[in-house]
């Protein structure tokens, strides 16, 4: 017998998706979301059992192990269910629906979810993780299987009102029926959402606003687990450029520094972990996402312009580094994670023992190494240690009697020593699909970081992937496709993934300054208005137009991990606007319409909006027009976009007028031209342009800039 081949497998195995195909040799009778399915659902009167989850969540596969591989419980799942497997990541509609219904059934949400759904996809009951015997007062999923079967056979009038009343909160929920005060776009609806002081109806003096909920010892939002939130600190870095408030200067400041140090942060190897299970950035779950590397990186970046910070600095390299190491196909696409878990044990990969750190290092850089990284015998997780930075590096050189000079060298040294070493561990899986949303997070970041850090090298990454993205996952009638993997390219793009990737192309342009790629947004843009727009509530929907039918149609207005899709399309649309003049009143109504809409309830809950925030400021920030006439090669104009890009400008655009290129269609270009045969910018704010400027001091005088 052929101990190799697969006792089941079931039609996972036609799949494309990671997460999906570790599931295909399940003893489940797993269905991929689809017709068949549903079909079959109405065609039996069966209810359907839907578990939605992502291959790099580590209480996915520890239920994947308890219950999905066990021959017992699938065959109960397969008895009285049809089950439906949904990787979240490639159907963010569907997790967004279920996501509702489960955190409105039980309070909270995550995943694995499992969603019990009548024949016509509506859910009636729902949770997340269930363990295969009944333990800490949770019910075993044996139980609830059995539970919720009998209630569909024997009280089916029960199951129906539920699902009735389900529909109608998840219709209500992609509406946004959140009652507004009607109050005008303005600074002061920034300003609330940062801080503001009042009285409530008792009279008694209230507090709100972002910086009422930081934490003033460890950085990033009070509570644990602690998750980085990059859409927030870029409102804080914003807030701080807007107002100069030290106080938003200060926790930011304490944030990134807090979450460089930590234990979040992969000190080898670089690039962030998704998030820290305590409330001091120690002990992450250690799965890496691009999405959170993608943002955390352009947000050091930006916070090194703000500061010139050298810590921000390297840690945006090193996370660029380490995504085009460990993240990058060689045909240009991005890959989505990398797993917590490695030999079946979580962050096995990652965690190292005081002997190892001894047996590989030469005592004294041992020693210093391990004082500096916090590793003791007893270990500060589970017997092991994560390595991360307890004290400065000048108070560790004090203490240990050496020069700062002399110990940054030898941790440089032992960093490499032991990188080298944990290459050959086992690493984690990865799941390799590239997914057309992230993939423009990630190509905003490496563009900016090629015009920041003027890197050729991350200028090549930046093209390589708008091109794989145009050539592979675009088809010739304009749609995105969401996922690539394997030579295949399916499933209808959502707005985050036209959104995204517009702000992506956007990125490019000011990396090569070419008008090629202004031209792909604006045919991205096209097709994303013409699929998406909803004028009746002047916001996009999440899903197409030519989408299949669900239970509801789904919007996202608040940031969860990734930034709300319309946040990032009223982002982009402004700016395409003030690039193309909008000679068709294509984008800044749209723009002003999800910004109208959304504003008020922004600047009330600006955790769950920052993205959105980030947009609303730039619109009445009077952003900085700039168009610089040369060629980049040419000192001066080098010279001008030091000026600009070494300087934070959250709002500003850039375009440069080189020799030959045509500007008609560009009013941002037309009719500029050299002063005395000199590279010359022109600046413009609020409908106004500023006298040409030859110099670099000129340029800085008039963006208000100090050289």
């Amino acid at each position: 017998m052929d101990t190799h081949t697969p006792k089941h497998t079931n039609r996972l195995i036609t799949q494309t998706s990671p997460y999906l195909l570790q599931h295909a040799h399940n003893p489940v009778d797993w269905y991929p979301w689809g017709e068949e399915a549903l079909a079959r659902a109405k065609a039996e009167d069966k209810p359907i059992l839907l578990s939605i989850g992502y291959s790099a969540c580590h209480w996915c596969h520890v239920m994947e192990r308890e219950s999905f591989e066990n021959e017992t419980i699938a065959a109960q799942m397969n008895q009285n269910y049809i089950c439906i497997k949904v990787d979240r990541e490639e159907r963010p509609d569907l997790d967004s629906i279920y996501m509702d219904a489960v955190q409105a059934l039980t309070g909270h949400g995550g995943w694995p979810m499992t969603v019990f759904l009548n024949p016509d996809g509506v859910p009636f009951y729902g949770g997340t993780y269930f363990p295969p015997t009944r333990q800490r007062g949770m019910a075993s999923f044996p139980d609830i299987l059995e539970g919720v079967a009998t209630a569909y056979r024997e009280n089916r009038e029960d199951v129906d009102h539920n699902a009735t009343a389900m529909k109608a909160m998840l219709e209500e929920s992609a509406n946004l029926k959140v009652k507004t005060s009607g109050q005008a776009l303005s600074p002061a609806m920034l300003d609330m959402a940062w801080y503001y002081e009042g009285v409530n109806l008792q009279d008694k003096p209230v507090r709100g606003g972002l910086a009422t909920v930081f934490d003033q010892k460890e950085g990033g939002l009070r509570g644990a687990p602690k998750f980085p939130q990059p859409m927030t600190l870029d409102f804080v870095l914003r807030t701080y450029a807007r107002t100069g408030d030290d106080t938003a200067r200060q926790l930011l400041e304490l944030s990134l520094t807090k979450m460089a140090h930590g234990g979040i942060y992969d000190q080898l190897g670089g690039g962030f972990h998704r998030y820290s299970t305590d409330g001091r950035w120690l002990a992450p779950h250690f799965e890496k996402m691009l999405y959170d590397n993608s943002q955390l990186s352009l947000l050091y970046l930006q916070a090194y312009q703000a500061t010139g910070n050298e810590l921000y600095r390297r840690i945006a390299t090193e996370t660029l580094d380490y995504v085009a190491r460990e993240m990058t196909d060689p045909a240009g696409g991005f890959y989505s994670t990398q797993d917590a878990d490695s030999e079946g044990e979580e962050g096995k990969f990652f965690v190292w023992s005081q002997a190892e750190i001894n047996q590989a290092l030469e005592p004294y850089d041992a020693a210093l190494f391990s004082r500096y990284y916090d590793v003791s015998r007893a270990g500060n997780w589970e017997g092991k240690n994560i390595l991360h930075v307890t004290a400065s590096l000048a108070d560790v050189a004090r203490d240990a009697g050496v020069s700062e000079e002399d110990l940054s060298d030898s941790l440089a040294q032992s960093r490499a020593k032991l990188f080298a070493l944990r290459e050959q561990r086992v690493h984690p899986s990865r799941d390799d699909k590239v997914l057309t949303s992230w993939n423009g997070l990630m190509l905003k970041s490496f563009a900016l970081a090629a015009r920041i850090l003027d890197r050729e090298d991350y200028r090549e990454i930046a093209l390589a992937n708008a091109r794989f993205i145009l050539g592979t996952m675009r088809t010739p009638e304009g749609k995105l496709w969401r996922t690539y993997k394997d030579g295949k390219a399916h499933l209808n793009g959502f707005l985050e993934d036209y959104s995204y990737f517009i702000d992506g192309l956007l990125g490019l342009y000011e990396a090569t300054f070419d008008l090629a790629w202004l031209d792909e947004a604006r045919q991205v843009a096209a097709t994303m208005i013409e699929k998406f727009w909803d004028e009746a509530d002047k916001t996009f929907f999440d899903t197409a137009n030519d989408h299949e039918q669900l239970v509801t149609r789904p919007r996202s207005f608040y940031d969860n991990a990734v930034p709300s899709g319309n946040a990032v399309a009223a982002d982009v649309l402004l700016r395409l606007a003030l690039l193309t003049g909008d000679p068709d009143n294509l984008y800044l109504p749209k723009a002003e319409g999800i910004l109208g809409r959304l504003g008020e309830i922004a600047a009330n809950n600006p955790s769950s909006f920052g993205r959105l925030l980030g947009a609303l400021d730039f619109y009445l920030g009077a952003p900085f027009e700039i168009a610089l006439v040369g060629n980049e090669a040419e000192p001066g104009t080098r010279e001008f976009l030091k000026v600009v890009y070494g300087h934070y400008l959250p709002n500003r655009l850039v375009m440069v007028l080189a020799d030959g290129v045509n500007p008609a269609g560009w009013p941002l270009l037309e009719e500029r031209s050299r002063r005395g045969g000199q590279p010359t910018a022109y600046v413009c704010q609020n409908y106004t342009c500023q006298q040409p400027a030859v110099t670099p001091a000129e340029l800085a005088e008039e963006l208000k800039l100090k050289l």
